[in-house]
């Protein structure tokens, strides 16, 4: 039988090359990357001295500091979660569901404070607010000289988390509403329910599994989020898990390492709780729709939709532009503290972290080094790696998906700690990677797997299998396929993939902030110090940079956008 006649009809089946050749080839890297930190961080809490203790885990939980920055983090987290399901979720039910205008620029709009980095948001509010706010002084509206901070405080760290992650659970509620079949909904309204009512009793229980999904994972994020709760957390004394990881780690005791691993541990199991309560609660909630999705349901609001769309700009406009604002009016005047005004104004700042500072300029280069380096062998990790996981059946593929959603999943901070003890020496070799790039790299490739795979997952899933089998019937080897025919198709959403990896890397803090050291920092890292210090003008400065940067990418990925798949790109419909 001839290959062109086994490939499309004969009793071998499709692919008679074995596509899981790529499968296990990089079924070990994908192990030492994604399980072996995690394992390594499990074992490191309960071993002690060559043998089996519970020591570690007693100090630590009976420390008096543990359980109140436990009780910090729970209740700021929950806080937070609360304010972020008040806004995504009207946001999301406004946005999918009612017949406002400009819905691509204000999701677009909505989705800037989840790229723009937590410590960024932390230190664009604060210019925002205090006695020594450039742009409040500017306006003559300034708190007198010595009136609190009230950004340092429980409300304070709660209601920038809420903003930070309000993205999260827009997103999941407004997939699930833009499945709702309209013919449902108008069927519901013309036997005689008023708006409310069709709210009440058909949307909100047909997208219940989704904003309870968007929920945990606000939850989880908040619990891990490091750059929101150290820059506001740390001045007020309020102590939260991962905080108080950082200062034990900064300590550099004999037995940091294990007490460290105990309170990842702990905030590990916190997340995995959340996630556990989420399959609680959507239990039983199985709603199957029926009908076709056509297009998305758009309730006419009437005399009401120009006030409602006044409302959500301004809503933008308090939670995104007027800080950015803020952040750039502090980064403009020569010193802290100054009024800002036309004869004050000054690039200074800017000429000094560009031009003069080595460490600024380094941090720029090492953050754009890792995370274009992360970006390109993502890429090329992630294209045979969806190809097999598509084409092959069974476990394994299950396996490998779950791996790489692991330290994604999981806190940063937990992942940080996992990598320190997994390769502060390695075996054999006898050689420690911490305090160098190649550590901060090897977590970055862990934690943004999932991110550079999914679009390329998703890519695969969609093609026509007729395209490679017509490739195989004229005897195209497996490999030659791949390069010449499946990669170029898959090439816009794998490239879509490596931006958002670029993206999120960039501006990354909490992996980044417990393993850099002097010479190795990154741009969250320096943005972090230099406020941590001080000179908060320089840190403006930075920031701002960073800001043009991130808005510069999503533009980038936005023209790229009609060439895309759908649901690629998560702020487009």
């Amino acid at each position: 039988m001839s290959l062109g006649t086994a490939a499309i009809g004969g009793t071998p089946g499709r692919y008679e090359d074995r596509p899981g050749i790529f499968l296990s080839l990089l079924a070990p890297l994908i192990t030492l990357l994604c399980l072996v930190p995690i394992a390594r961080l499990a074992f490191e809490g309960i071993w002690s001295d060559g043998a089996f203790s519970t020591h570690h885990i007693t100090k630590v939980l009976t420390e008096a500091t543990t359980w109140r920055a436990t009780w910090h983090s729970l209740l700021i987290s929950g806080l937070g979660t609360f304010i972020s399901l008040l806004l995504g979720g009207a946001f999301a039910f406004v946005i999918a569901l009612t017949d406002v205008r400009a819905k691509a620029a204000l999701v677009f709009c909505f989705m800037l404070p989840m790229m723009i980095p937590p410590q960024i948001t932390a230190l664009s509010w604060l210019q925002m607010f205090g006695p020594t706010s450039a742009l409040l002084k500017m306006l003559g509206i300034a708190p007198a000289l010595g009136s609190p901070q009230p950004l340092y405080s429980v409300g304070g760290i709660a209601m920038l988390l809420g903003i930070q992650h309000a993205s999260l659970i827009f997103l999941t509620l407004r997939a699930a509403l833009r499945q709702i079949p309209r013919e449902q909904v108008e069927a519901a309204r013309l036997a005689g329910a008023n708006g409310y009512r069709v709210w009440r009793d058909i949307i909100l229980p047909i997208t219940s599994p989704a904003l309870i999904a968007g929920i945990a994972m606000t939850f989880v994020t908040a619990i891990g989020n490091f750059g929101i709760s150290a820059m506001l957390g740390i001045p007020a004394n309020i102590q939260m898990l991962p905080t108080l990881i950082y200062s034990k780690l900064s300590s550099f005791g004999p037995s940091v390492l294990s007490e460290v691993a105990i309170l990842a541990i702990l905030i590990g199991l916190i997340a995995i709780a959340g996630v556990l309560l989420h399959h609680v609660l959507v239990r039983g909630r199985d709603y199957r729709l029926h009908g076709i999705v056509g297009r998305p349901l758009d309730i006419s609001l009437g005399r009401y939709r120009t006030p409602v769309e006044i409302g959500l700009w301004l809503v933008l406009a308090f939670i995104l532009v007027i800080p950015l604002i803020a952040l750039l009016s502090a980064s403009l005047v020569p010193a802290f503290g100054m009024v800002l005004s036309p004869e004050t104004a000054s690039l200074e700042a800017y000429r000094e972290v560009i031009f003069r500072q080595a460490a600024t300029l380094r941090a720029f280069l090492n953050s754009f080094g890792l995370s274009i380096g992360a970006a390109v062998v993502l890429f090329g990790l992630t294209v045979p790696l969806a190809y097999s996981m598509v084409r092959e059946k069974g476990w394994r593929p299950q396996a490998i998906n779950m791996l790489v959603e692991m330290p994604y999943a999981l806190p940063g901070i937990v992942l940080a700690i996992a990598c320190i003890l997994a390769f502060q020496r390695i075996p054999i070799i006898n050689i420690s990677l911490y305090g160098t790039l190649a550590i901060i790299f090897i977590a970055y490739l862990a934690r943004f797997f999932v991110i550079s795979l999914r679009p390329v997952l998703s890519s695969f899933q969609q093609m026509d299998p007729n395209l490679e089998e017509a490739a195989q019937a004229c005897g195209a080897s497996r490999t030659r396929r791949l390069i010449d025919i499946l990669a170029p198709a898959v090439a816009p959403s794998a490239a879509a993939g490596g931006l958002l990896v670029f993206l999120t890397a960039f501006n990354e803090l909490t992996v980044s902030a417990l393993l850099w050291s002097s010479g190795n920092e990154t741009i969250g890292v320096m943005i972090f110090n230099l406020d941590d210090s001080g000179d908060s003008v320089l840190a403006s400065a930075v920031a701002v940079l960073v800001v043009g940067v991130v808005l510069g990418l999503m533009a980038l990925i936005e023209v790229m956008g009609n060439r895309l798949p759908k649901g690629v790109i998560p702020w487009r419909s």
